[in-house]
């Protein structure tokens, strides 16, 4: 089987997504649409093999188009996945999903009650530094999680449609989620806007996830600096990935702190009576840098979208992961109105 795709939005991200469509085994780059025919003459050069089209409805309409891949403004992703599902395509949206979770528990229940796979963008999950961290997790390398933090800074890819935290935020709360394997229970933010009125162009988020794990976001198109770092700190090791560094993204830490009772006998209880029957131990051993078999990460999310159209398997990142990143700014955006109230997620 092989899978005929539509590529719809050729603006910021869609000619990246463009690149990509075309080369995945087991698809074919057949239709590529967006209103502008400038963009649609540059890419008809760079991928003659698909049709340059600039009705929507027309594709939706085509019934040789198996899936439709949308990189669209965010306030059209509901109408246009929607549209896409009804006429029986499975989707692929950019982040986020939808501007609210009742717009994506609609996308959700249309695609279940059609058999069809709804995927989100979040692209983060499909880079092997990500998934080598949620492996350190999972496995109990660092030991209890303790807390994680995150800074997405840059200066420009400013926007008047949404504010910065909608426009990164979705990157770090897909990948937190995602290494928790839950969505967070609580979200209290701030968020301050210099450029444009009521658009933050800076915003801080704490959230609380469950095991008492604790989590801040920094997120910022206003900055000298590009960072993209995210950093987990365990009962056992603490672990760093950068996203910028070219040869170091991960480094494992082999450092923390250790209980020691001050008398000679371990307590197998693990437990202590009172302060003074245990030490605390400052430990700093090795720093690993492991090596990763990096691909680029669109390029296997983009495998993933078809492979899981061809198999029948729920994409790794299906509607309900978006759903649950959809919930948290949502709870942010509260947060952010009522002046950093904490707010718990909708869903709970």
């Amino acid at each position: 089987m092989t899978v005929r795709l539509a590529q719809v939005g050729l603006g910021y991200w869609g000619p990246n997504l463009a690149r990509n469509l075309a080369t995945v085994e087991g698809g074919e780059l057949a239709v590529i649409c967006d209103s502008d025919p400038v963009r649609l003459e540059r890419m008809g050069r760079q991928i003659p093999s698909a049709r340059m089209v600039k009705d929507f409805d027309a594709v939706v309409a085509d019934p040789d188009i198996d899936a439709v891949v949308l990189a669209t403004p965010v306030e059209t992703h509901h109408r246009l996945a929607k549209q896409a599902l009804q006429s029986g395509k499975h989707v692929l949206v950019e982040k986020p999903l939808a501007r609210s979770s009742d717009e994506c528990l609609d996308l959700i229940d249309i695609a279940d009650k059609g058999d069809l796979r709804l995927m989100v963008g979040h692209v983060f999950i499909y880079n092997a530094a990500v998934q080598q961290v949620k492996a350190y997790i999972d496995s109990g390398e660092l030991g209890d999680v303790y807390y994680m933090y995150s800074q997405r800074l840059n200066l420009g890819q400013i926007r008047s449609d949404v504010n910065a935290m909608w426009n990164f935020a979705p990157h770090d709360l897909s990948i937190l989620c995602s290494w928790m394997g839950s969505e967070p229970l609580s979200v209290m933010a701030q968020g301050h806007a210099y450029i444009q009125p009521s658009i933050e162009d800076v915003v801080f988020l704490n959230l609380d996830f469950p095991g008492n794990v604790g989590a801040n976001v920094h997120i910022s198109w206003l900055d000298p600096l590009k960072v993209r770092r995210m950093t987990v700190v365990g009962s056992e090791k603490m672990v760093v990935y950068d996203d910028v560094s070219a040869d170091a993204k991960i480094m494992l830490y082999d450092k923390g702190v250790t209980k020691r009772l001050t008398e000679g006998d371990v307590n197998p209880m693990g437990s202590y009576r009172s302060f003074g029957e245990f030490q605390l131990l400052l430990r700093a051993g090795d720093v690993l840098i492991p090596k990763l078999n990096f691909v680029e990460p669109l390029k296997v999310e983009c495998q993933h979208f078809v492979d899981c159209i061809r198999t029948g398997e729920a994409p790794l990142t299906d509607g309900r992961q978006g759903l649950q990143v959809v919930r948290a700014l949502e709870a942010a955006d509260r947060s952010i109105s009522t002046r950093r109230a904490e707010q718990t997620l909708a869903g709970k």
